[in-house]
């Protein structure tokens, strides 16, 4: 797909709307859309359609003035999204279509390349760099860039201190079946018990990676990168709800050893928690941002467009605290709280979501006739 075709389509629209898929963050998107004045279409698997379609529809609403789906397009499976038929359509209505996790795990990074002609906010080319195993992944750019991450190790018998396995659910790829191990006979333990019980393959073993676990406050740092100001955002911090990990942390450590012995311990992502950094930390938070920026630049032009998102640990050292980032996301993160933090209100005087942040840089690109420099 070549990128000037993605760029002179969209400095074709002469008007415009804002689509996403109907998962993930699709609510927080139409939202911060509507805020703006601008009209919303969610694309929604069968049977998946209920929240968008009845309970936050504009339409439905219209006479209250609430709701914030305009429209939603139906489909059998959420990967025809990049089948012709529908790409024709989504550029028939003018859409920018906003990217999430959702989009990249159920669609696919080859059609998302290759076959979705459609405009993306944002670098469409970097949503394959969170997969671990893609080349010049998460891990190369953020070592590229000087910042600091766990250690990793490349073997079991390299394990010398506690560690994560991030291997990957045989049911569902993209969640992770996390395990701890602190030698490699525990990794054995650990791993032999999980294939009998088929939570995991041989493959996904092989190609999970071993790091360091850190022990420190959790933090995501929600950025965004502006092109048309050239400037680097924090919108927000929140720290993650996980299950079945957040129940087990509640209990003494006796209760937690004797539920494990009947309950595998998990830590799938089921929602986020808005909180703010000590204001001393915020100059280590942008600095990192600012170096994962440059570097993304220079790897994957024209680099980051829009919402990406840090995720790690801040850990005590001798000289004071320190960040080591052990995530990264490449789009629009899945924690709509982050509007409840200070950090938007310290600049704009009003508190932004990630949803609406884009949609005002979607707007002035618009506005200013340079809606080809976000969109890939």
């Amino acid at each position: 797909m070549e990128a000037s075709y993605i760029r002179k389509l969209a400095d074709s629209y002469r008007s415009f709307r804002i689509a996403t898929l109907g998962s993930h963050s699709a609510l927080d998107i139409c939202e911060g859309a509507k805020r703006e004045g601008i009209k919303t279409l969610v694309v929604c698997q069968k049977g998946r359609e209920r929240t968008y379609q009845k309970y936050y529809s504009a339409r439905k609403r219209l006479e209250k003035g609430i709701g914030c789906v305009d429209e939603i397009m139906l489909l059998d499976k959420f990967s025809n999204i990049a089948t012709p038929a529908v790409v024709k359509q989504l550029q028939r209505k003018n859409a920018v279509f906003i990217p999430h996790r959702s989009f990249s795990v159920y669609v696919g990074y080859d059609a998302i390349e290759k076959s979705f002609e459609v405009p993306i906010f944002g670098n469409r080319f970097l949503l394959r760099a969170e997969e671990r195993d893609a080349p010049r992944n998460q891990l190369y750019l953020l070592k590229k860039a000087g910042i600091r991450t766990p250690k990793s190790f490349s073997k079991p018998s390299d394990i010398d201190r506690l560690a994560l396995v991030k291997a990957s659910e045989a049911r569902r790829s993209y969640e992770r079946a996390f395990f701890f191990a602190s030698s490699e006979e525990e990794y054995e333990r650990e791993s032999s018990n999980m294939l009998k019980k088929g939570i995991v393959t041989e493959e996904g073993l092989k190609a999970a990676p071993i790091e360091e676990f850190v022990v420190g406050a959790q933090y995501n740092f929600n950025y965004f990168y502006s092109p048309l100001n050239e400037e680097l955002e924090l919108i927000g911090t929140d720290t993650r709800r996980q299950t079945n990990l957040d129940g087990l942390l509640k209990l003494p450590a006796r209760e937690q050893l004797e539920v494990l012995k009947h309950l595998r311990m998990k830590n799938i992502e089921i929602g986020h928690v808005a909180c703010t950094l000590r204001e001393s930390m915020l100059e280590k938070v942008f600095d990192i941002g600012e170096k994962f920026v440059g570097t993304c630049r220079r790897e994957y032009p024209p680099g980051l467009i829009g919402a990406f998102a840090l995720q790690g640990a801040i850990v005590p050292e001798e000289k004071g605290e320190e960040i080591i980032i052990f995530d990264v996301s490449f789009r629009l993160p899945g924690s709509p709280g982050v509007r409840f933090t200070p950090y938007t209100e310290y600049l704009y005087g009003e508190s932004l979501s990630m949803g609406r942040r884009t949609a005002i840089e979607i707007k002035n690109a618009f506005r200013k006739r340079r809606l080809g420099e976000v969109v890939t």
